[in-house]
C-alpha cells in the first residue's frame, strides 16, 4: 500500500477534544457529543470529519498504548468568528503528509498504523514530522461498515 505525498495548506477546524490514551480511548464519547452538535458550526467548508491526533514530540519514540494524546472531532472551517460555545478552535500547520486510504473497521485500524511506522516510512525517503495527525472521514465513511473509506494523513518531512 504506497500513499499518496500531498502537500497540505493550513486548515482551520471547530470542534471538541479529549485527552485519552490507546488504553483509556475516549473516541466514542467525543463522537457521540461532537455529532449531534456539528450542525452549530458555521461557515463550514463541505461536510468531512476531521478526527485529529495531537502527539507529544517522544510519543512514537518508544511504543506505550498508556501514553497520552489529545484527540479532536471537527469541521474544517473557513474563519474561526463564530465559534460555538462549547467548542474550541484548532489550526493545523500547512505540511507534507503522507496520506493513506484505510478500508475497513474501526476496530481494525491498527494494521494500518503498523505497517505505516514499521514498513513504509523506515523504508521511504521520508522521516515522521512533528505535527497533528489526521484523518478525513467523508463521504465513504460509513460508521460500523468493512466497506467504510477515511483517508489518514501522516505528517512527514524528507529525510
Amino acid at each position: 500500500m504506497q500513499p499518496r505525498i500531498e502537500s497540505v495548506p493550513e486548515k482551520k477546524l471547530v470542534g471538541n477534544a479529549v485527552t485519552m490514551s490507546l488504553i483509556d480511548n475516549k473516541t466514542f464519547e467525543l463522537f457521540s457529543g461532537f455529532m449531534p452538535n456539528r450542525k452549530q458550526v458555521k461557515s463550514s467548508v463541505g461536510t468531512a470529519i476531521y478526527e485529529v491526533m495531537e502527539y507529544d514530540a517522544a510519543h512514537f519514540k518508544n511504543f506505550n498504548p498508556n501514553k497520552t494524546f489529545k484527540k479532536w472531532a471537527t469541521l474544517e472551517v473557513e474563519n474561526l468568528e463564530e465559534i460555538p460555545e462549547s467548542m474550541s478552535t484548532l489550526v493545523l500547520e500547512n505540511g507534507l503528509y503522507a496520506v493513506f486510504t484505510y478500508k475497513g473497521l474501526a476496530k481494525d485500524f491498527s494494521s494500518l498504523m503498523q505497517y505505516v511506522f514499521t514498513e513504509w516510512l523506515p523504508k521511504s525517503e521520508y522521516a515522521l514530522d512533528h505535527r497533528a495527525h489526521f484523518n478525513v472521514l467523508g463521504d465513504k465513511y460509513i460508521k460500523d461498515s468493512p466497506d467504510s473509506e477515511e483517508e489518514v494523513y501522516i505528517p512527514i518531512k524528507l529525510k
